[in-house]
C-alpha cells in the first residue's frame, strides 16, 4: 500500500529523482500520455508540484534541486504532445487489437470504455482537449481516437491545444503558489492544496462525464475477447 501511495505522490517522485527531477517530469508526462501503462502516474498533481518546486526557496526548503521553469514551460507541452501522438498512432496502427487483452493489474477494459464514452459524449475535438484534465481518460483517449479513425491532422491540432492549456496552466499555477509561500509552511499548506486544486478543476468535467455514463448505461457494452471499440460520430 505504501508503495502505491508513493507512486501517486508527486513530491515522492521529485525527491527520488533529485537533480534529474526536471527531466523526470518530462519523462513521466510523456509516459502518462503516450504509454497505456502510464495511466497510474500523477500527471496533474505532478505538474502543479513541479511548478511549486521551480521556486528556488521552496525547493531548497524541501532539500531538492530547483526545477527549471523555462524547461518545464517548453519541454512538458512538447512531451505531452509527443506522447499523445504516439498513443494515437498506436490506436490507428493496431486498431482494436491494442485493447484485445484480458484484464490485469495494469490494464482494465473499463478504462477503454470510459475513454470511448467520453469521446462520444463530447465529440472528437472537445474530447481530446478535455480529456487532458481527467486522469486515466487522458491516457486512453489518444489510442481510442486512433482506433475510431480521428484524422491525424485534426488530432494533432486539438492535441496541441489540449497539451498547452493543460500543462501551462498547471505549471504556472504551481509556480505562482510557490513564489508566495513561506518555505517552512510548504508541508502544512501547499502540498495538500495541490490535490485540492486538481480536484476542484475536475468537478465540471466529472459532472458531464457522469451524465454521459448514465446515458451510456442504456446501451449494452459487449464483453469477452471479441469486444471492440464502437465507431464514434465525428463531432465538433
Amino acid at each position: 500500500m505504501d508503495s502505491l501511495l508513493n507512486l501517486l505522490d508527486p513530491t515522492w517522485w521529485l525527491t527520488i529523482l533529485g537533480a534529474f527531477a526536471t527531466v523526470g517530469v518530462l519523462a513521466i508526462i510523456f509516459a502518462e500520455t503516450g504509454l497505456l501503462l502510464g495511466f497510474f502516474l500523477p500527471g496533474d498533481s505532478l505538474l502543479v508540484a513541479a511548478g511549486i518546486f521551480s521556486s528556488v526557496s521552496v525547493a531548497q526548503g524541501m532539500g531538492i534541486e530547483p526545477l527549471s521553469l523555462p524547461v518545464l514551460l517548453i519541454g512538458t507541452p512538447i512531451c505531452a504532445i509527443a506522447g499523445a501522438q504516439l498513443g494515437h498512432w498506436l490506436g490507428a496502427r493496431f486498431g482494436r487489437r491494442l485493447f484485445d487483452k484480458p484484464d490485469s493489474r495494469l490494464f482494465k477494459r473499463e478504462h477503454v470504455v470510459r475513454a470511448e464514452v467520453f469521446f462520444e459524449k463530447f465529440g472528437p475535438a472537445k474530447a481530446v482537449v478535455l480529456a487532458r484534465f481527467v486522469p486515466i481518460v487522458r491516457t486512453f483517449m489518444n489510442p481510442v481516437a486512433g482506433v475510431l479513425e480521428m484524422p491525424p491532422k485534426r488530432f494533432f491540432l486539438w492535441n496541441v491545444v489540449g497539451a498547452l492549456v493543460w500543462v501551462e496552466s498547471l505549471v504556472l499555477l504551481g509556480h505562482f503558489l510557490g513564489s508566495r509561500v513561506d518555505p517552512k509552511q510548504i508541508d502544512k499548506y501547499i502540498l495538500p492544496g495541490v490535490f485540492l486544486i486538481v480536484l476542484i478543476s475536475l468537478i465540471p468535467i466529472f459532472v458531464e462525464f457522469v451524465k454521459g455514463r448514465r446515458m451510456a448505461k442504456a446501451v449494452p457494452v459487449p464483453t469477452g475477447k471479441h469486444h471492440r471499440v464502437r465507431p464514434g460520430a465525428d463531432g465538433p
